[in-house]
């Protein structure tokens, strides 16, 4: 398999919403809650498989499964500014700040998971270190 290019198809993506309930109620100042949910996606392709998460609603993640179904699917696992620019356009008139922006962050970092396990690199290499 190249290393360059746009990659293996993404050949399957997986959502899920876990609610974890915290040891007691907790606050902010501003709001008050019980339990955090987070959002997982993952994805396959070439036999590797990359992890992404959110802290969202359990919408955001019927969101994400929608957008993988119809926009990351059978992509190039590499292409990720492309999948990108093609998620952003698919939410144009879903309401793109707030849950739907957390959705596609679960994806977003998915694929660089993904593209990292492929390469066989830490992440960090792939982003940029910075401190």
């Amino acid at each position: 398999m190249s290393k360059s290019g746009s990659g293996p198809k993404v050949s399957s993506g997986r959502v899920s919403a876990l609610r974890i309930p915290t040891e007691q109620p907790e606050s902010d100042g501003t709001a008050e809650w019980n339990s955090t949910t987070v959002v997982l996606v993952e994805f396959a392709a070439g036999g590797f498989s990359g992890l992404g998460y959110s802290y969202a609603n359990q919408a955001a993640a019927n969101v994400a499964q929608e957008l993988i179904e119809k926009v990351v699917i059978g992509k190039g696992a590499f292409e990720i500014p492309v999948i990108h620019l093609a998620l952003d356009r698919k939410v144009r008139n879903w309401g793109r700040p707030g849950l739907v922006s957390n959705a596609i962050s679960a994806i977003d970092i998915c694929l660089w998971d993904l593209k990292a396990q492929i390469l066989q690199q830490p992440l960090a290499n792939l982003l940029g270190k910075q401190r």
